[in-house]
């Protein structure tokens, strides 16, 4: 196996992710035109994507990090919306992008143009979280993008599997489709609520930090095959087990929370830039695919399936956004913030990624007689073009209309007030905890070290109200800025002695490395804090 163009392309979508956060543009977008100019760069690999590495492999861990960030709490709030988009919405866009398909491409059979609805239908979630974070939605809007994301992918790969059926030859009735539904969706939930508690109770029992990670890896893999195993949704699986994990964290060892924090956070960022770059890199075999269709004839085609997918989300959207408030004075008088510009946002939001490739390039070459399945290649063109018009068509207007919409940005003042106040009580919990401890002649310490405990506590509380007070008129900084910089360089200061022992033999390498983890860990805390406020 030739490992080379797969290190090329980590690589390379690393530095161009990375050369992104220095630009206004979005770094999915920059993934794909990078791809889109390396795809006929003489030398470059053919990167043809493989659903049965792209289904697997990439889905798991990145809808598995996307659940551990996402709030149970916010979800189960917004059930209906995230249900209506995730579900109905998936449903309605194979329906009405596909009888648009088969209106307008030619020849093409109608079963035919379902498959591509499907495959075009759910927005992706990789695409939908990473651009919601860097434009910071309200919290409400980007909860409801966060679950429609995390849930479409099986609805879309079940309303597949019945067109694919019925476009082969295998045989699909309505019953038949609504029953492969209800297996594909309560199969995955069920296996989903079966594995996360014993998954939960070995990761608080599990007393290594390595071993507790390596777990943690191995979670989404584990949960989407013993799902598929058994004909049930994989993606449901991983979104439950996620979301469990997620909001139980907490429970979790202190070192296997850092350690997962770091670990997952490099994986996302490595398969989400790989995966937007390879969307790009897919433009050859697309294009080498269409055959005997025209240039012309094809980006007709392209086109008006574009605005039959754009189109149906509107169509979709606006009605299921105001029909339950105009039903239900409950719901009206519970989501008093929503107006027109909520659901113009969500509509304007849906993007298309890689799982829509991915489940396209799984279309059987022949039928179930044996003859080729019709229209494939067009599919394929045409779900390929539907992707890169959706993330730069949408992904490059998204910020402009946001801020031409004037959304209310979330108010960092209230949560800062918010956080003081959280922060304030469990203060004063542990305070009286400590002295319940201090009151116990088995915990007796010396003065010294009674009081660093509260020197230290009365720190972390007063830390986040100075973020609300007075900045310095020199450096622009609170109080608790001048004291997090003064502290990293303390221990940077530190950290050169360490060194410097080492390379004069007063200490070894060992001993070095335990008093550089020590420090790491209070600069990490430290950092923390920083990103915080």
């Amino acid at each position: 196996m030739d490992v080379m163009p797969l290190l090329m392309l980590v690589a390379v979508a690393a530095a161009v992710a990375g050369a992104a956060r220095r630009t206004p543009v979005p770094a999915p977008l920059l993934l794909v035109a990078a791809g889109l100019a390396a795809s006929y760069v003489p030398g470059v690999p053919d990167y043809t994507l493989d659903p049965g590495v792209v289904l697997p492999l990439l889905l798991p861990p990145l809808l598995h990090t996307a659940a551990l960030d996402s709030s149970y709490l916010d979800l189960r709030a917004n059930v209906r919306p995230v249900a209506l988009l995730s579900v109905g919405y998936v449903l309605f866009a194979t329906l009405a992008v596909g009888y648009a398909a088969f209106l307008v491409v030619p020849g093409m059979p109608l079963t035919a143009a379902l498959v591509l609805g499907a495959v075009v239908a759910p927005p992706d979630a990789v695409a939908a979280t990473a651009i919601a974070r860097r434009l910071g939605l309200p919290s409400r809007i980007t909860t409801i993008l966060q679950g429609e994301s995390l849930v479409n992918d099986a609805t879309a790969i079940t309303a597949y599997k019945v067109a694919l059926a019925a476009a082969i030859g295998t045989g699909a009735t309505w019953g038949a489709g609504i029953e492969e539904f209800a297996v594909a969706s309560l199969g995955g939930i069920g296996v989903g609520l079966a594995l996360m508690v014993p998954l939960h109770w070995l990761r608080k029992h599990l007393r290594e930090p390595l071993l507790q990670n390596t777990l943690s890896l191995l979670i989404p893999f584990a949960a989407y095959a013993a799902a598929e195993e058994v004909h049930a949704s994989g993606v449901l699986a991983v979104v439950v087990v996620g979301l469990w994990l997620g909001h139980h964290a907490w429970q979790v060892d202190f070192a296997t929370r850092l350690q997962e924090a770091a670990v997952w956070k490099m994986v996302s960022f490595v398969l989400e830039s790989a995966v937007f770059a390879l969307i790009g890199l897919q433009l050859p075999v697309v294009v080498r695919g269409l055959g005997d269709y025209g240039a012309g004839p094809a980006a007709w085609y392209a086109v008006a399936v574009f605005l039959a997918v754009v189109a149906a989300r509107f169509v979709w959207v606006f009605p299921a956004t105001f029909l339950p408030r105009a039903l239900s004075a409950r719901i009206r008088d519970r989501e008093t913030d929503t107006t027109w510009k909520n659901p113009l946002v969500v509509g304007w939001a849906g993007m298309r990624g890689v799982v829509s490739l991915a489940i396209a390039f799984s279309i059987p070459l022949t039928t179930g007689a044996g003859a080729p399945f019709p229209e494939r290649n067009l599919v394929l063109f045409l779900t390929f073009t539907t992707v890169i018009g959706t993330l730069v068509v949408q992904g490059l207007t998204l910020p402009p209309l946001i801020r031409l919409l004037r959304l209310p940005a979330r108010d960092s003042a209230a949560e800062t007030l918010a956080e003081a106040q959280a922060q304030n009580e469990a203060s004063l919990a542990a305070e009286r905890r400590l002295d319940e401890l201090l009151a116990d002649e088995r915990n007796a310490l010396p003065a010294p070290l009674a009081d660093r405990l509260r020197v230290v506590m009365e720190r972390r509380r007063n830390a986040v109200w100075e973020r609300l007070g007075t900045v310095s008129a020199a450096t622009g900084e609170s109080a608790d800025d001048i004291y997090r910089r003064l502290a990293r360089e303390m221990i940077g200061a530190e950290r050169e002695v360490f060194v410097r022992l080492r390379d004069e033999r007063r200490i070894d390498d060992e001993m070095l490395r335990t008093l550089l983890r020590r420090l790491d860990l209070e600069e990490a805390a430290a950092y923390r804090e920083e990103g915080a406020a």
